[in-house]
């Protein structure tokens, strides 16, 4: 028997008056992730063992938290210093109001900003010669921080535009292969980093296949030589192609415009 003055509990909405508010950018990131999973079920490969990676470049933080809230940890940026003010806003030691974002450089690197994206940057993609890897490593070791995880980026295309390490005719050309592979050696031999596999873009407007396919292959054939480094990631892949790299064994794919729109 029920308490005199107790109020009755009101009887539960239908399910049909709940509404879900996705924003915009919530309803293309799970657009993309739903695209990711076909793509990897359709080369027998499990969804995740592909990491999207968001491309935040010349977006504003508060798009980034946006994404952030939507579920996704890994942003990639082009350029440092807009990468500093836009992770001191987000990651602050003050803050701390986005805990667990991983940091990617995905932008061309110089290397009189080494010093700064050893301190900003979880992994950094475009590692594309050793004078830069030694830069990147001196700077760790100062500083007394752990290594870095870093790709070694690769221009398998032979397109002028694109930077990376110069291996259009790498699979003809031994002498090309050997050179590489010298410093490759020299590269996995700095304290300070840690290459965890290869970087590369395909060319904008023709098929992409023969580029990804091409760096899946280096991958393999370093993995031979170099049989005691750590080889697993793959980082290609953008808004326009990431199926077609995923179906070549991308385990990263940069995506931004298909996420936040035209910048």
């Amino acid at each position: 028997m029920s308490h005199p003055l107790a109020t009755p509990s009101p009887a539960p909405l239908p399910r049909s008056c709940y509404t879900i508010v996705m924003t915009p950018i919530a309803e293309r990131i799970a657009h993309i992730q739903e695209r990711i999973a076909v793509a990897a079920r359709r080369a027998n490969r499990g969804p995740e063992a592909v990491r999207l990676i968001a491309i935040t470049k010349t977006h504003p933080a508060a798009l980034v938290a946006e994404a952030y809230a939507a579920g996704l940890r890994d942003f990639g940026e082009n350029r440092v210093q807009e990468a500093e003010e836009k992770i001191a806003s987000l990651t602050g030691a003050v803050a701390n109001l986005h805990p667990g974002i991983t940091w990617h450089l995905i932008g061309h690197l110089q290397s009189n900003k080494a010093k700064k994206a050893v301190g900003l940057f979880d992994m950094l993609h475009t590692v594309d010669s050793l004078r830069l890897a030694a830069a990147l490593d001196r700077h760790v070791q100062e500083s007394a921080g752990q290594p870095r995880d870093m790709l070694l980026q690769v221009n398998v295309s032979g397109e002028a535009s694109k930077e990376g390490f110069a291996l259009a005719d790498w699979q003809e050309n031994t002498r090309t292969l050997d050179s590489f592979y010298s410093e490759v050696e020299h590269t996995l031999a700095l304290p300070g980093l840690t290459v965890r596999g290869l970087m590369t873009i395909a060319p904008y407007g023709v098929d992409p296949l023969p580029t990804f396919r091409a760096a899946r292959r280096l991958r393999e054939a370093l993995a031979t030589r170099f049989p005691s480094a750590d080889w697993s990631h793959l980082s290609m892949g953008m808004s326009g192609d990431f199926e077609a790299a995923i179906a070549e064994g991308a385990t990263m794919v940069r995506v931004g415009t298909a996420i936040f729109g035209e910048r």
